[in-house]
């Protein structure tokens, strides 16, 4: 006798065909009047190779660059801690080894919604009452960071081994003290590294959110000169100064995660 396969694999299968018909579909629903793919492909190379062999800033000096650039980091820094504060405190009640099962489920539902929604929709719903804008940004981007690093600190929480938390619970230990004295400091390489990883992710939305939110920094000045100037030379300037940044800050993650690796 067969055994029919379960809801969960059907209800994934069907999903499947659903996504994978629409995007046939789309592809038959696209207007091409007018394109040629040949000249596209030209045009676009072209462009490419003008943007990385000639970088050129018109519109600004290096030095205002670098201001643009140190705006974009530090609202990438300031999303990042004011998302992770928010988050270790309340990752403890998130953590299946250190709260109750019907508040691991509440919170972790509404921390997956949270997450569900892209960052630039959050920062339009603020902008709403803010504004476009840093301000709007940096609520938008902390609100989405602290989902992102609720679920990334909880499950390094559940990392620790029961019987140790059983094993202080014995010995007299408060739940505050757990946490503070025990799950924290045992989890604190594990908690840099999903910070850190966060930051670069915030970095990235930085600049897009100068773009798409007028929160300034080097991500409004990419949006001026590819689509209000239309300089490819400024584009290539300022792609080669954020591609700095984010080489830097890969550099600066693997000597962390070795530097970690050592102290263990």
């Amino acid at each position: 006798m067969s055994r029919r396969p379960p809801r969960s694999s059907l209800a994934l299968g069907f999903t499947l065909v659903v996504l994978v018909g629409t995007t046939v579909l789309g592809f038959f629903l696209l207007d091409t009047r007018g394109f040629e793919p040949g000249a596209a492909t030209a045009k676009l190379f072209r462009n490419l190779w003008s943007m990385v062999s000639s970088p050129q800033a018109k519109h600004f000096t290096f030095l205002e660059a670098m201001g643009a650039l140190a705006q974009t980091f530090g609202l990438g820094i300031l999303t990042t801690l004011m998302g992770g504060g928010a988050a270790i405190i309340l990752a403890p009640f998130a953590s299946r080894n250190l709260s109750s099962a019907p508040a691991v489920a509440a919170i972790k539902a509404v921390v997956a919604f949270v997450r569900a929604v892209p960052t630039v929709i959050w920062v339009l719903i603020f902008a709403i009452g803010a504004g476009l804008g840093s301000v709007a940004a940096v609520v938008g981007m902390s609100f989405h960071s602290f989902g992102y690093l609720l679920k990334a600190y909880s499950e390094t929480f559940e990392e620790l081994d029961g019987a140790v938390i059983e094993a202080l619970k014995a010995s007299g230990a408060t739940w505050p003290q757990i946490v503070l004295r025990a799950v924290i400091p045992s989890s604190s390489s594990g908690i840099v590294s999903w910070t850190f990883i966060r930051f670069e992710i915030n970095f990235t939305n930085a600049v897009a959110m100068g773009a798409a939110a007028g929160a300034g920094g080097i991500g409004y000045d990419l949006f001026m000169a590819s689509d209000f100037y239309f300089n490819i030379g400024e584009v290539g300037y300022i792609t080669w100064l954020i591609l700095a940044v984010a080489v830097c800050l890969e550099i600066g993650a693997s000597r962390l995660k070795s530097s970690q690796m050592t102290h263990r």
